[in-house]
Order: structure tokens, then C-alpha cells, then sequence
């Protein structure tokens, strides 16, 4: 078990590598232009932020 403690960083450099894969190979199955097609609508906008510019917090000029 001594090696393991040597050599530690080569099984997390194998297992990046695997993730790093794994990510790669998932990412060729998206096909952009399918999602492009079928995109969900975005919801309405529910924080009413619109209504905060209403108030203007700039102090007036004065004349």
C-alpha cells in the first residue's frame, strides 16, 4: 500500500480523464439545431422590475 501513497495522483489524473470523456462523448450527442427546432418558450417574468423604474432616485436639479 505504500505505492498508493506514491502514486496517488495518477488514479485522480485517470479519473479526470474518464470524466473528461465521458463529458466529450455526451456532448457529440447534442444535436443544436434539433434543440434550435423544438425550444421552450421562457416564462413571463414574475419579479415586477419594471414597475421599480417608475420612481426616479436621482435627486432633481435644482433651478
Amino acid at each position: 500500500m505504500e505505492w498508493l501513497s506514491h502514486y496517488w495522483w495518477i488514479i485522480v489524473l485517470v479519473l479526470l480523464l474518464g470524466i473528461f470523456l465521458n463529458v466529450i462523448k455526451d456532448l457529440k450527442r447534442i444535436d443544436p439545431k434539433k434543440y434550435m427546432a423544438n425550444k421552450p418558450e421562457l416564462p413571463p417574468h414574475r419579479d415586477f422590475n419594471d414597475k421599480w423604474d417608475d420612481e426616479d432616485d436621482f435627486p432633481k436639479k435644482k433651478p
